[in-house]
């Protein structure tokens, strides 16, 4: 599976994901994109800079993955919608975010499973 099938499969996997992306280190988006008819909440600069700060949360985690274990996902809920993050390989961060009312643990089960086919 490629990174553009993964965003894909998880745009189909459920009505209320928004968005399901993939960047590179630099925060740029690579693979991806937003669901079809949609408005986004945030700018592509927003987005961008948003992105780099999750990048720089998954480095720490990762320092402190020895007493910690390995991060698998991280989860955040706004008032406008829910951000899932999961770091994909030393390079690629998965960007998925959902309608507020969305089954996010749902959601974040299937992201995990289909993670495991790309590895």
């Amino acid at each position: 599976m490629d990174f553009d099938d993964l965003c894909n499969r998880i745009l189909k996997s459920d009505i209320k994901v928004r968005f399901a992306g993939i960047c590179d280190e630099t925060g740029e988006i690579r693979y991806g994109g937003s669901r079809k008819g949609l408005k986004n909440l945030l700018t592509s600069e927003e987005t961008k800079r948003s992105l780099l700060q999750a990048l720089a949360r998954w480095k720490l985690r990762d320092e402190l993955s020895a007493k910690t274990g390995k991060g698998k996902y991280a989860m955040a809920e706004y008032e406008k919608m829910k951000r899932i993050t999961v770091l994909l390989d030393e390079t690629h961060l998965l960007l998925v975010t959902t309608d507020v009312d969305a089954n996010h643990a749902r959601i974040i089960d299937e992201i995990l499973k289909l993670k495991t086919r790309l590895q």
